[in-house]
């Protein structure tokens, strides 16, 4: 694909080893690539180094909204998309983007459907049918909300469209690796929680999990992925809890 020379893709990493060679691969077509390492230690920042048409920004990490807003600080094109390294754009969706920032519009922002994939497997249901994230956006005109630091939520200038082409989302290799990705963004949504002066009770322990849990396997269907949804279905419950419990600790 011809390079648009007018995008920016921008990633922000820790231990992402496995990952990172076809995720830079992935988005060759962008005019100019910026990773920003949370000093990983398993590799990821030297073979980040050796590819030299990649700029590398070792920088500790705060939280999720503002490691994003300063990768986009980096950015020097007009259009930045971002994408994780777990993450993959197919040919379609690239053709696509591509498509759409070449036209005369006045949509400033774009959102990507995913599909999801745990342990190779494609999960059709748990809640992520309906998954969508922004991912392509107009430097100038979007930004995150720093007060959110999990779960980042943007701030919009202008129009928003959603892609018609899919994603892929690589997201969990094993039931090991999801529940400490669920530990990491507990820990973090309890910090937030605690700033805003929030304080666990009995209801967040036992029942705020539990329908979470049937929520995704009953109502979003999470059975009809079998082993793989219940497992995803019971770890994203334990994460409501692990929150909770992470508040508890603050707040003692």
């Amino acid at each position: 694909m011809k390079k648009s020379n007018n995008i920016s893709a921008l990633m922000i990493v820790f231990n992402e080893s496995k990952h990172i060679e076809d995720a830079i691969n992935n988005i060759d077509f962008a005019d100019e690539i910026i990773v920003i390492d949370s000093f990983s230690t398993d590799g990821t920042f030297e073979k980040l180094q050796k590819l030299k048409h990649v700029k590398v920004i070792q920088r500790e990490f705060k939280n999720f909204a503002d490691q994003r807003n300063f990768a986009i600080s980096q950015a020097t094109k007009d259009w930045i998309l971002f994408i994780d390294a777990d993450e993959r754009i197919t040919e379609k969706l690239k053709q696509e983007l591509n498509s759409e920032i070449n036209t005369s519009n006045d949509i400033i922002a774009y959102m990507f459907k995913r599909k999801y994939f745990f342990k190779q497997k494609r999960i059709r249901f748990c809640g992520f049918q309906t998954d969508t994230t922004y991912r392509l956006f107009k430097k100038g005109f979007f930004k995150y909300d720093e007060t959110k630091i999990v779960h980042e939520m943007p701030i919009i200038d202008g129009k928003s469209k959603i892609l018609k082409n899919d994603m892929l989302h690589y997201c969990f290799d094993s039931a090991a690796h999801y529940k400490s990705k669920m530990e990491h963004y507990a820990s973090l949504k309890a910090l937030e929680l605690f700033k805003k002066g929030k304080k666990p009770n009995a209801f967040h322990f036992y029942i705020r999990p539990l329908y979470k849990f049937l929520v995704n396997y009953i109502f979003r269907l999470g059975f009809l992925d079998g082993v793989e949804g219940l497992q995803i279905c019971y770890l994203s419950a334990y994460g409501v809890y692990y929150r909770y419990k992470e508040l508890e600790k603050l707040s003692s």
